[in-house]
């Protein structure tokens, strides 16, 4: 069971680097936009996520990029999105790949 939970929770983190916000170049999960992602015994997901500024004008799209990504996932059930803005995002939440890709190192 935990190697199923394990493999489901990889195929979600391979479906969030495919999403993209319009205006960067570099994946959401990366960028550190996701703080968490829970899977439940029935196989709904739970994402937490934030956004690199509260007035984003691609919000709505983001989200539902998320939310369609991981529905794509055979074993999903329910998928829910969750926005926060705490804590702020910063580019310390960034990968070190990212933050090459960006120029930040």
């Amino acid at each position: 069971m935990e190697k199923d939970v394990l493999m489901l929770e990889k195929k979600i983190l391979d479906a969030l680097k495919t999403v993209y916000d319009p205006e960067i170049p570099v994946n959401i999960y990366d960028l550190g936009l996701i703080y968490e992602v829970d899977v439940d015994d029935y196989d709904n997901v739970d994402i937490t996520m934030t956004l690199t500024a509260p007035n984003c004008p691609m919000a709505d799209g983001i989200l539902k990029d998320v939310r369609d990504r991981v529905s794509e996932i055979q074993e999903t059930k329910r998928v829910n999105v969750n926005l926060t803005f705490e804590p702020p995002w910063d580019k310390s939440k960034m990968s070190e790949q990212a933050k090459l890709e960006l120029g930040f190192l």
